[in-house]
């Protein structure tokens, strides 16, 4: 089995902040991130797919197209996006990390072709957090 991880960068802003709450429960549970005025990253996002590489190719699928894919379903949905207001697939959800990277396995799943098997995602948030994701 073969792993190939295709890597793309977006930036967005989001904020934790449960409505069913007081703002006093919010700043305690979430502190800053639950900035009225919302907050931003430079997320890094590592999307890898297995297989076995074809005997004419040597691929297990061509990384360009997998970026391509990437970049159409995900990337433009997100970069330079508030995730709260302006993604789909977020809408409803508290916009955590570990919300996020789920999100976008779902949508980046039905976009793949037939036979390109989804490993793992891995989407970095800080210097200091990131999530993995297997499905």
């Amino acid at each position: 089995m073969v792993y190939l991880t295709r890597i793309e960068h977006f930036n967005a802003a989001h904020k934790l902040y449960n409505p069913d709450w007081s703002k006093e429960k919010n700043d305690e549970v979430f502190g800053r991130c639950a900035n009225a005025n919302w907050h931003g990253h430079n997320f890094e996002l590592f999307v890898t797919i297995k297989g076995e590489p074809d005997p004419d190719t040597g691929f297990i699928y061509d990384a360009k197209k997998l970026g391509a894919v990437i970049q159409e379903h995900i990337i433009e949905k997100l970069d330079h996006r508030n995730l709260n207001l302006d993604v789909d697939f977020m809408r409803g959800k508290m916009c955590s990390i570990e919300n996020l990277v789920i999100g976008i396995w779902n949508e980046l799943k039905q976009h793949l072709p037939e036979g390109v098997n989804l490993h793992c995602l891995k989407l970095v948030e800080t210097a200091k957090i990131y999530v993995e994701y297997f499905g």
